[in-house]
């Protein structure tokens, strides 16, 4: 791959414009094209390679038990996961939020290869660089064993680091509105980690990268019979003061977090039908009271040096800086009657801990093997959003975004049972059918595919052998058109931003990533594998469909097929190293 060399210092995007131009112009200036990529350094400087664990030095470290993954009698089976009511509530306890953490951010595997080792994680991160940092705010609770106030999540060390005591009234009267037993879960961005390989890019792949790290860590309070929800309402100034990201004093020369969100979590599947209807906000006098501290610990620098300063990375981060703290309210679930909805498991009794442990990002292809048409529509079933039941408002993880959703998908498919090669979309909100098709080249068939669920809204568009398009447009990677099938993330673009808000710029980005995360897991769970794909031209992409403005942007894409595995790695178990002592 080559790259444009950037010009040190060079001005970003005039502050004085509106922050929707403003992120709307990082965008445009950060896309691939065939004859120039994006902004970066061009090389890859290993000498100020970044540390992948953040760490706060003096603060306390409370590690956490490290769970057997050969003996989790916890583990419910990974179908279980989407049938309402199937997994039993656990109580917060120091297990169970071991378990969480684990599955939503810990090590799943080290790697070696000859004198270089590294880490792989349950949350997938661009270039296995993680960028984002994990948090809990946590109440008195019975059994937890832990003092109230904010933990930073060690995840190399699978402990929790105490960052700030927090009077217990405190914490308790900022959770009042929630469901008993709650918790805070917060996730923030050192861009720092993903600009020293990405350049300017960079802040997409952190965005992509917090979605994952949202799906996963819905998916692991899944496990564990826990509901969560994204706390949309709350403006980034106090997502900033209750994790601590503004104290500059705690970071000196340490690279910064972006403070990027808050989500509640309750140890509960379901919420009786009065208490259906919770704030996606906080109280902001309560939030400037925990703000007050005391804090503990100090960052650890991450590179020695930083080369070039991406400035367009502040000013992206700058725009879509939510500043509204809105007093919205999300709708849930209402609680079910006990034997109101069978549970239909399919024949899979692999538990879901195995899967989320085992999921890898593939880096080959076979170039060979096909899915079944019924798996492929299964998979897609499983990004729908809708509800499959008349009480229900959204099957998991999707419960978990207050917002209806932006993202549908173009689809490469090569090698599907009973599906002709070609080009295909999902359109996962069915009322955007016909923008969608205004949006692109009118000659277009959208013909209903044949074979297909009846309340899956699947379009064929185009027959055809399509793996050189897909690779080629994926920056020629091989993996695009290898697969069984690969797919482009449509976003709606222009319009969401216009109507919601330049901080929606991130959003999208995480539910993209979002989806991403419900693919590597159900690709897993076939037995064939994923990998998420960043790198693609942005506008060759568009051309594909007629896409001629910024109505629709293609902001993610992803792969899935029969992987090849590279031999010469070696593979460790995950806490191995804990056990070395």
């Amino acid at each position: 791959m080559t790259f444009d060399q950037p010009s040190p210092g060079s001005p970003a995007e005039p502050a004085a414009m509106d922050p929707i131009d403003r992120v709307i112009a990082y965008h445009i200036r950060t896309k691939h094209q065939f004859d120039r990529y994006a902004r970066s350094s061009g090389f890859l400087d290993w000498a100020n390679q970044p540390n992948p664990f953040r760490r706060f030095e003096g603060a306390e470290l409370i590690r956490l038990p490290v769970l057997n993954p050969e003996d989790d009698p916890q583990s419910p089976a990974y179908e279980a996961l989407y049938q309402p009511g199937a997994v039993a509530s656990q109580p917060l306890t120091i297990t169970t939020l071991s378990r969480f953490f684990e599955l939503a951010l810990g090590l799943s595997a080290w790697k070696r290869a000859g004198e270089s080792e590294w880490a792989l994680r349950n949350n997938p991160s661009s270039g296995n660089l993680h960028p984002t940092e994990g948090y809990v705010l946590v109440q008195p609770v019975e059994g937890l064993d832990l003092t109230p106030g904010l933990y930073h999540y060690a995840a190399k060390e699978h402990g929790v680091e105490l960052r700030a005591d927090v009077p217990p009234a405190q914490i308790t009267q900022l959770l009042a509105p929630f469901p008993d037993g709650a918790f805070l879960f917060g996730l923030s961005s050192v861009h720092w980690r993903e600009a020293w390989k990405y350049g300017e890019r960079a802040f997409r792949y952190c965005n992509h990268d917090v979605g994952h790290a949202l799906g996963s860590a819905r998916i692991a309070a899944a496990t564990l019979g826990w509901t969560m929800l994204l706390l949309d309402g709350v403006e980034q100034n106090q997502v900033a003061r209750l994790l601590g990201t503004h104290r500059q004093e705690d970071f000196g020369e340490a690279e910064p977090e972006h403070p990027d969100c808050l989500a509640v979590i309750w140890p509960s599947t379901r919420v009786m039908h009065e208490a259906a209807h919770l704030p996606l906000g906080l109280d902001q006098t309560v939030v400037k009271q925990l703000a007050a501290g005391p804090w503990h610990g100090r960052a650890n620098v991450l590179s020695r040096e930083h080369g070039v300063h991406w400035e367009a990375i502040d000013e992206a981060a700058e725009a879509s800086w939510k500043t509204s703290e809105e007093r919205l309210l999300a709708s849930l679930p209402i609680e079910l009657p006990v034997h109101s909805e069978p549970r239909h498991l399919s024949d899979s009794t692999r538990d879901a801990a195995k899967i989320i442990r085992q999921r890898r990002s593939a880096v080959s292809f076979d170039g060979r093997t096909s899915i079944a048409g019924a798996t492929f529509f299964h998979i897609l079933h499983r990004l729908m959003p809708q509800a499959h039941h008349p009480q229900l408002h959204r099957p998991m993880p999707w419960d978990l975004l207050p917002w209806d959703p932006a993202i549908h998908l173009l689809l490469f498919v090569h090698r599907v049972e009973g599906l002709a090669p070609g080009l295909y979309v999902l359109v996962r909100d069915a009322k955007k059918l016909s923008m969608l098709q205004q949006a692109m080249n009118p000659e277009l068939e959208w013909t209903p595919v044949p074979g297909c669920p009846d309340d899956l809204p699947l379009y064929w568009l185009l027959q055809g052998n399509a793996q050189r398009l897909a690779a080629q447009v994926s920056c020629h990677q091989a993996i695009a058109g290898d697969s069984a099938f690969s797919l482009g993330m449509l976003a709606e673009f222009e319009g969401r931003l216009r109507q919601g808000g330049a901080w929606w710029y991130p959003r999208l980005f995480w539910e993209a990533g979002l989806v991403g995360q419900v693919l590597y897991l159900e690709a897993e769970a076939a037995g064939v594998r994923g990998t998420g794909i960043g790198c693609f031209f942005d506008d060759p992409v568009h051309e594909i469909v007629g896409i001629k403005d910024l109505m629709l942007q293609s902001l993610y894409h992803f792969t899935i097929g029969g992987p090849v595995d590279d031999g010469r790695l070696l593979t460790l178990p995950a806490y191995y190293h804990l056990q070395r002592g």
